[in-house]
């Protein structure tokens, strides 16, 4: 018989999510895909490449042209310089270069920060590899840091600090000060961190995005991890990229080349032509913010109570004046009772920490928030 190396992980909260969807027939707000088609000018660019014969193994690495818009971006954006030789690689999706990440740093009994509400691949990839996960909450409501509290957990084991910002699934963004706060603690230890960062264009109200490329004196410490998929609506090409140091991206390529070794390769193409074009990721604010409107206002018409959403493409509501379910139970209540799958925000901690509340996903067609909407209307 096989020893599991994870005995405690089984399907998760978004396959089940939506296959219950599917079961009954729900609109599945549940699931972070959007329903509403790419690009023409993002399919014309890969059905070109694809038909003239840009077929074989890209480079390990990813194609030059692409890393040098990456670095590029970056530096226009951030301030930051990345050689895209050396320091940016083109990876099978953002959940691939944060796994390779993990495997890179990770040696049993080091211990790994994570905040959580928190993305559900965190911690399984630092226990495959021996590592100790240690949560810390964000304050409710405002899911907010504790700095002090994460001064305090800091110790000679902690190797890694995971941060996603925005964060999936508060819908919470890092203020500038937040960042003087990380960059105040990491200059006084040694340990790194991870910004997922994989939903950077995605933030609301005028807001801008504050990304761990500014602290330029940490750049040695810092890894960047990005979405392809999460920005173009093209979840099922699975392509992100990270950017990082020299001498770790060097060890991260000997992780990485063993993985998935490339990336497919007329995608890359042409993701690199369609960057060209900066109104294709900086447009997408407006975008995702008139979808959010959209749908807040509708929620807030419903029994619901809607928590803010700064950036990602995810809302959260409290139940409380709906129902004292469980919110694992009441989010399959209102699945198959009222037609509109959601996700337990339970789901994102350790401890199944149950707030009542269930997020729900609005990168959908305008029609999809609006028939959801008149669905919860009638609870």
């Amino acid at each position: 018989m096989i020893k599991s190396k994870l005995p405690n992980v089984s399907t998760t909260i978004f396959s089940v999510m939506s296959k219950l969807a599917i079961d009954y027939n729900a609109i599945n707000l549940a699931q972070g895909f959007p329903d509403f088609d790419t690009d023409e000018e993002l399919i014309n660019l890969l059905n070109h490449y694809s038909s003239n014969g840009y077929n074989q193994y890209a480079p390990m690495i990813g194609i030059e042209k692409l890393r040098h818009s990456i670095t590029d971006k970056f530096h226009k954006l951030y301030k930051s310089n990345y050689d895209y030789q050396t320091e940016v690689n083109i990876t099978s999706g953002a959940s691939q270069a944060i796994f390779n990440v993990i495997s890179t740093l990770i040696h049993p009994n080091d211990e790994v920060i994570i905040f959580e509400p928190a993305y559900d691949m965190y911690q399984p990839c630092v226990e495959l590899f021996g590592g100790k996960v240690v949560p810390i909450e964000l304050k409710y409501p405002e899911f907010s840091i504790d700095f002090n509290e994460l001064e305090q957990k800091i110790t000679s084991k902690t190797k890694l600090i995971i941060v996603n910002n925005p964060n999936n699934p508060s819908g919470k963004i890092l203020t500038e000060n937040d960042l003087k706060s990380f960059e105040d603690i990491l200059k006084k230890t040694d340990c790194y961190l991870l910004a997922d960062e994989v939903y950077e264009h995605i933030t609301f109200d005028e807001q801008e995005h504050q990304s761990f490329a500014k602290l330029h004196s940490l750049k040695d410490r810092i890894f960047i991890v990005g979405s392809f998929g999460k920005l173009f609506h093209i979840t099922g090409w699975k392509i992100g990229y990270i950017l990082a140091e020299e001498s770790f991206m060097n060890e991260f390529r000997k992780c990485h080349q063993f993985n998935t070794f490339s990336t497919h390769t007329p995608s890359q193409y042409a993701l690199a032509d369609y960057l060209e074009n900066e109104s294709n990721y900086l447009n997408l604010s407006k975008f995702f913010q008139d979808k959010r409107d959209l749908f807040i206002n509708g929620l807030s018409q419903t029994k619901f109570d809607v928590l803010p959403s700064e950036g990602t493409y995810f809302v959260n509501a409290n139940y409380s004046k709906i129902s004292d379910l469980p919110d694992n139970e009441f989010a399959e209540f209102l699945t198959k009772e009222y037609k509109v799958a959601t996700i337990p925000l339970s789901a994102f901690y350790n401890q199944k920490k149950d707030y009542k509340i269930v997020r729900f996903c609005f990168a959908k067609k305008d029609k999809t928030l609006l028939d959801a909407i008149n669905n919860l209307m009638t609870l």
